[in-house]
């Protein structure tokens, strides 16, 4: 385990304390699963991102093969 040094807004904070005492865990446990949770939502925002730019590439390349098939029917 790593050791941080952390600043959080008190607003922040007074919440966290609130909250960790209310549902009974460490302020070090909420905080992990916090990070967690932002870090699996962004894992799946970029990927998200990947997939539309990998998309976009794929359709320009479909749409050139799709001219190229109808070009061969209509020689026929």
């Amino acid at each position: 385990m790593k050791t941080l040094s952390l600043k959080l807004d008190n607003a922040i904070f007074d919440e966290t304390e609130k909250i960790t005492a209310e549902i009974k865990i460490t302020r070090n446990r909420y905080i992990n699963e916090a990070v967690e949770l932002y870090n699996q939502f962004n894992k799946r925002k970029l990927l998200k991102m990947q997939i539309k730019k990998e998309s976009s590439l794929t359709k320009n390349h479909s749409l050139a093969i799709l001219k190229e098939f109808e070009s061969f029917v209509d020689e026929d």
